[in-house]
Protein backbone atom coordinates (compact mmCIF):
# COMPACT_ATOMS: atom_id res chain seq x y z
CA UNK A 1 0.00 0.00 0.00
CA UNK A 2 1.23 3.38 -0.87
CA UNK A 3 2.36 6.18 1.39
CA UNK A 4 0.85 9.86 0.77
CA UNK A 5 3.96 11.87 0.29
CA UNK A 6 5.03 14.43 2.60
CA UNK A 7 4.99 17.63 1.24
CA UNK A 8 5.08 20.10 3.69
CA UNK A 9 8.63 18.56 4.60
CA UNK A 10 7.82 18.55 8.22
CA UNK A 11 9.78 15.87 10.59
CA UNK A 12 7.91 12.35 10.79
CA UNK A 13 5.28 12.50 13.69
CA UNK A 14 4.93 16.40 12.99
CA UNK A 15 0.85 17.87 13.23
CA UNK A 16 -0.62 20.70 11.09
CA UNK A 17 -3.68 22.82 11.78
CA UNK A 18 -6.27 20.25 12.21
CA UNK A 19 -4.74 18.53 15.47
CA UNK A 20 -3.89 22.52 16.86
CA UNK A 21 -6.75 23.57 16.60
CA UNK A 22 -8.62 20.52 18.31
CA UNK A 23 -5.85 20.51 20.83
CA UNK A 24 -7.08 24.17 21.70
CA UNK A 25 -10.80 22.73 21.62
CA UNK A 26 -9.93 19.87 24.09
CA UNK A 27 -7.79 22.24 26.09
CA UNK A 28 -10.39 24.81 26.60
CA UNK A 29 -12.69 22.06 27.61
CA UNK A 30 -10.15 20.44 30.34
CA UNK A 31 -9.12 24.14 31.63
CA UNK A 32 -12.35 25.85 32.07
CA UNK A 33 -14.49 22.37 33.03
CA UNK A 34 -17.00 23.71 30.33
CA UNK A 35 -17.75 24.85 26.95
CA UNK A 36 -16.47 28.64 26.72
CA UNK A 37 -16.69 29.69 23.05
CA UNK A 38 -14.81 33.00 23.95
CA UNK A 39 -11.58 31.06 25.38
CA UNK A 40 -11.67 28.67 22.79
CA UNK A 41 -11.32 32.10 20.56
CA UNK A 42 -8.69 33.03 22.36
CA UNK A 43 -6.46 29.89 22.06
CA UNK A 44 -7.14 30.01 18.24
CA UNK A 45 -5.25 33.19 18.16
CA UNK A 46 -2.65 31.66 20.79
CA UNK A 47 -2.16 29.00 18.13
CA UNK A 48 -2.47 31.38 14.90
CA UNK A 49 -0.47 34.22 16.11
CA UNK A 50 1.89 32.97 19.02
CA UNK A 51 2.33 29.59 17.02
CA UNK A 52 1.33 27.57 20.59
CA UNK A 53 -0.08 24.34 20.50
CA UNK A 54 2.40 23.53 17.27
CA UNK A 55 5.04 20.37 17.20
CA UNK A 56 7.81 23.04 15.86
CA UNK A 57 6.89 26.32 16.65
CA UNK A 58 5.10 27.61 13.53
CA UNK A 59 1.23 27.25 12.39
CA UNK A 60 1.13 24.99 9.42
CA UNK A 61 -1.60 24.61 6.62
CA UNK A 62 -4.21 27.56 7.72
CA UNK A 63 -7.38 27.96 5.90
CA UNK A 64 -8.21 31.23 4.39
CA UNK A 65 -11.88 30.65 6.13
CA UNK A 66 -10.42 29.62 9.47
CA UNK A 67 -7.57 32.63 9.26
CA UNK A 68 -10.25 35.38 8.16
CA UNK A 69 -12.39 34.37 11.34
CA UNK A 70 -9.75 33.78 14.05
CA UNK A 71 -8.45 37.67 13.01
CA UNK A 72 -11.81 38.62 12.85
CA UNK A 73 -12.43 37.82 16.40
CA UNK A 74 -8.33 39.65 17.63
CA UNK A 75 -9.55 42.63 15.97
CA UNK A 76 -12.76 42.79 17.22
CA UNK A 77 -13.52 40.23 19.95
CA UNK A 78 -16.56 38.70 19.28
CA UNK A 79 -16.92 35.11 19.24
CA UNK A 80 -19.99 35.08 18.49
CA UNK A 81 -20.00 36.93 14.75
CA UNK A 82 -16.14 36.17 13.53
CA UNK A 83 -17.01 33.26 11.54
CA UNK A 84 -17.44 33.13 8.15
CA UNK A 85 -20.98 32.97 6.54
CA UNK A 86 -20.92 33.20 2.51
CA UNK A 87 -21.66 29.72 1.04
CA UNK A 88 -17.75 30.34 -0.49
CA UNK A 89 -16.50 29.43 3.01
CA UNK A 90 -17.34 25.67 2.90
CA UNK A 91 -14.48 24.68 3.57
CA UNK A 92 -13.25 21.83 6.25
CA UNK A 93 -11.85 23.74 8.89
CA UNK A 94 -14.60 23.40 11.44
CA UNK A 95 -15.25 19.74 10.50
CA UNK A 96 -11.94 19.26 11.09
CA UNK A 97 -11.18 19.93 14.88
CA UNK A 98 -15.36 19.38 15.84
CA UNK A 99 -14.39 15.58 17.37
CA UNK A 100 -13.82 16.88 21.44
CA UNK A 101 -17.35 18.31 21.50
CA UNK A 102 -18.19 15.05 21.56
CA UNK A 103 -16.75 14.62 25.02
CA UNK A 104 -18.93 17.29 26.18
CA UNK A 105 -22.21 16.50 24.55
CA UNK A 106 -21.81 12.90 25.96
CA UNK A 107 -21.49 14.36 29.21
CA UNK A 108 -24.09 17.02 29.22
CA UNK A 109 -26.66 15.53 27.68
CA UNK A 110 -26.21 11.51 27.86
CA UNK A 111 -25.68 9.04 24.59
CA UNK A 112 -29.02 10.05 23.27
CA UNK A 113 -27.24 13.64 22.13
CA UNK A 114 -28.62 13.66 18.69
CA UNK A 115 -31.91 13.49 19.83
CA UNK A 116 -31.87 16.40 21.84
CA UNK A 117 -32.39 19.97 19.54
CA UNK A 118 -29.60 21.10 21.84
CA UNK A 119 -26.85 19.53 21.47
CA UNK A 120 -27.14 20.72 17.80
CA UNK A 121 -27.16 24.23 19.01
CA UNK A 122 -23.94 23.68 20.60
CA UNK A 123 -22.15 21.77 17.37
CA UNK A 124 -23.45 24.67 15.68
CA UNK A 125 -21.47 27.21 17.78
CA UNK A 126 -18.77 25.89 18.09
CA UNK A 127 -18.84 25.14 13.94
CA UNK A 128 -19.45 28.78 13.79
CA UNK A 129 -16.41 30.59 15.26
CA UNK A 130 -14.66 29.84 11.92
CA UNK A 131 -17.39 28.56 9.26
CA UNK A 132 -20.99 29.58 10.20
CA UNK A 133 -22.42 28.76 6.72
CA UNK A 134 -25.56 25.74 7.07
CA UNK A 135 -23.59 23.39 5.21
CA UNK A 136 -20.77 23.35 7.39
CA UNK A 137 -22.77 23.11 10.28
CA UNK A 138 -24.42 20.10 8.75
CA UNK A 139 -21.82 18.60 7.99
CA UNK A 140 -20.37 18.83 11.89
CA UNK A 141 -23.69 17.17 12.72
CA UNK A 142 -23.25 14.09 10.64
CA UNK A 143 -19.88 13.69 12.06
CA UNK A 144 -20.83 13.85 15.45
CA UNK A 145 -23.96 11.69 15.50
CA UNK A 146 -21.41 9.26 13.29
CA UNK A 147 -19.29 9.58 16.88
CA UNK A 148 -22.38 8.41 18.42
CA UNK A 149 -23.54 5.36 16.57
CA UNK A 150 -19.65 3.93 17.46
CA UNK A 151 -19.98 4.95 21.00
CA UNK A 152 -23.74 2.88 21.63
CA UNK A 153 -21.93 0.43 20.15
CA UNK A 154 -24.25 -0.15 16.62
CA UNK A 155 -23.53 -2.47 14.18
CA UNK A 156 -20.67 -0.59 11.33
CA UNK A 157 -23.17 -1.33 8.48
CA UNK A 158 -25.72 0.58 10.33
CA UNK A 159 -23.61 3.95 11.77
CA UNK A 160 -24.20 5.98 9.06
CA UNK A 161 -27.71 5.25 8.25
CA UNK A 162 -28.88 5.20 11.56
CA UNK A 163 -26.91 8.57 12.34
CA UNK A 164 -28.06 10.28 9.03
CA UNK A 165 -31.77 9.20 10.74
CA UNK A 166 -31.03 11.26 13.16
CA UNK A 167 -29.90 14.64 11.49
CA UNK A 168 -32.46 14.47 9.39
CA UNK A 169 -35.29 14.50 11.67
CA UNK A 170 -33.70 17.48 13.30
CA UNK A 171 -33.34 19.00 10.11
CA UNK A 172 -36.89 18.96 9.74
CA UNK A 173 -37.33 21.17 12.36
CA UNK A 174 -34.43 23.47 10.89
CA UNK A 175 -35.21 24.97 7.69
CA UNK A 176 -31.80 26.08 7.23
CA UNK A 177 -30.16 22.61 8.01
CA UNK A 178 -32.92 20.83 6.06
CA UNK A 179 -32.17 22.94 2.49
CA UNK A 180 -28.25 21.75 2.40
CA UNK A 181 -28.89 18.15 3.21
CA UNK A 182 -29.03 17.67 -0.55
CA UNK A 183 -25.50 18.44 -0.95
CA UNK A 184 -25.14 14.84 1.17
CA UNK A 185 -27.06 12.85 -0.85
CA UNK A 186 -24.44 10.41 -1.75
CA UNK A 187 -24.37 9.35 2.20
CA UNK A 188 -27.76 7.74 1.65
CA UNK A 189 -26.37 6.14 -1.05
CA UNK A 190 -26.46 1.69 0.44
CA UNK A 191 -23.44 1.56 -1.50
CA UNK A 192 -21.37 4.51 -0.54
CA UNK A 193 -18.42 2.43 0.91
CA UNK A 194 -18.04 0.52 -2.24
CA UNK A 195 -17.61 3.06 -4.29
CA UNK A 196 -14.83 3.12 -6.33
CA UNK A 197 -11.50 5.83 -5.31
CA UNK A 198 -11.76 7.66 -8.57
CA UNK A 199 -15.10 8.61 -7.66
CA UNK A 200 -13.95 10.59 -4.45
CA UNK A 201 -12.63 13.35 -3.87
CA UNK A 202 -10.53 14.49 -1.00
CA UNK A 203 -10.61 18.21 -1.59
CA UNK A 204 -10.82 21.12 1.03
CA UNK A 205 -14.47 21.13 0.61
CA UNK A 206 -16.71 19.64 3.82
CA UNK A 207 -18.99 17.70 1.85
CA UNK A 208 -15.78 16.40 0.13
CA UNK A 209 -14.02 15.90 3.10
CA UNK A 210 -16.78 13.91 4.84
CA UNK A 211 -17.39 11.99 2.37
CA UNK A 212 -13.53 10.54 2.31
CA UNK A 213 -13.32 10.01 5.79
CA UNK A 214 -16.48 8.04 6.04
CA UNK A 215 -15.66 6.17 2.68
CA UNK A 216 -12.08 5.23 4.59
CA UNK A 217 -13.76 4.26 7.64
CA UNK A 218 -16.70 2.66 6.58
CA UNK A 219 -14.11 0.57 3.92
CA UNK A 220 -11.51 -0.55 6.07
CA UNK A 221 -11.31 -2.77 9.40
CA UNK A 222 -8.31 -1.00 11.20
CA UNK A 223 -7.14 2.12 12.26
CA UNK A 224 -3.93 1.54 10.01
CA UNK A 225 -5.40 1.07 7.09
CA UNK A 226 -8.11 3.19 7.68
CA UNK A 227 -6.00 6.12 7.97
CA UNK A 228 -3.62 4.80 4.69
CA UNK A 229 -6.63 4.55 2.66
CA UNK A 230 -7.69 7.72 4.06
CA UNK A 231 -4.75 10.28 3.07
CA UNK A 232 -3.49 7.99 0.37
CA UNK A 233 -6.25 9.60 -1.72
CA UNK A 234 -4.14 13.10 -1.58
CA UNK A 235 -4.90 16.63 -1.90
CA UNK A 236 -6.08 17.71 1.76
CA UNK A 237 -4.48 14.65 2.94
CA UNK A 238 -3.98 15.68 6.65
CA UNK A 239 -7.29 16.87 6.86
CA UNK A 240 -9.10 13.75 5.65
CA UNK A 241 -6.93 11.71 7.52
CA UNK A 242 -7.83 13.69 10.52
CA UNK A 243 -11.30 13.10 10.61
CA UNK A 244 -11.29 9.52 8.97
CA UNK A 245 -8.83 9.21 12.31
CA UNK A 246 -11.51 10.50 14.62
CA UNK A 247 -13.85 7.85 13.59
CA UNK A 248 -11.17 5.05 13.49
CA UNK A 249 -9.93 5.92 16.62
CA UNK A 250 -13.20 6.02 18.55
CA UNK A 251 -14.34 2.60 17.17
CA UNK A 252 -11.07 0.77 17.23
CA UNK A 253 -10.61 1.83 20.70
CA UNK A 254 -9.02 -0.84 23.29
CA UNK A 255 -8.34 -3.24 20.49
CA UNK A 256 -4.78 -3.82 20.33
CA UNK A 257 -4.63 -5.39 16.62
CA UNK A 258 -6.91 -3.23 15.04
CA UNK A 259 -6.18 0.19 17.30
CA UNK A 260 -3.49 3.24 16.39
CA UNK A 261 -0.22 1.75 15.70
CA UNK A 262 2.31 2.11 18.65
CA UNK A 263 5.47 2.26 15.84
CA UNK A 264 3.14 5.88 15.00
CA UNK A 265 2.44 7.06 18.61
CA UNK A 266 6.26 6.98 19.74
CA UNK A 267 6.93 9.41 16.97
CA UNK A 268 4.70 11.74 17.68
CA UNK A 269 6.17 15.12 17.97
CA UNK A 270 5.70 16.89 21.30
CA UNK A 271 3.51 14.12 22.84
CA UNK A 272 4.09 14.98 26.51
CA UNK A 273 2.57 17.59 25.46
CA UNK A 274 -0.63 16.21 24.00
CA UNK A 275 -0.95 13.22 26.62
CA UNK A 276 -1.06 16.14 29.17
CA UNK A 277 -4.27 17.94 27.81
CA UNK A 278 -5.62 14.46 27.19
CA UNK A 279 -5.22 12.94 30.45
CA UNK A 280 -6.97 16.90 31.51
CA UNK A 281 -9.89 16.28 29.49
CA UNK A 282 -9.93 12.48 30.37
CA UNK A 283 -10.17 13.78 34.09
CA UNK A 284 -12.91 16.20 33.67
CA UNK A 285 -14.68 14.82 30.59
CA UNK A 286 -15.02 11.06 31.09
CA UNK A 287 -14.84 10.90 34.82
CA UNK A 288 -17.12 10.26 37.66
Amino acid sequence: MRVQQNILNLPVGSWTDDSSLSLCLLDSLAITKKLDLEDVMNRFVMWLFENYYTPNCRAYDIGTTCWKAIANYKKNGDWENCGLTDERNNGNGSLMRISPIFFYLLKTYGPDVMKNPESYKVIHQTSALTHAHPRSLLGCDIYLAVMFEIWNGTEKDKILPEALKKVHSYAETDKKIEDEFYHYDRLFMPDFAKLPEEEISSSGYVVHTLEAALWAFLGTDSYRDCLLKAVNLGDDADTVGAVAGGLAGLYYSGEEEKGIPEEWLTKIQCRDFIDGIIEKAERVWLGN
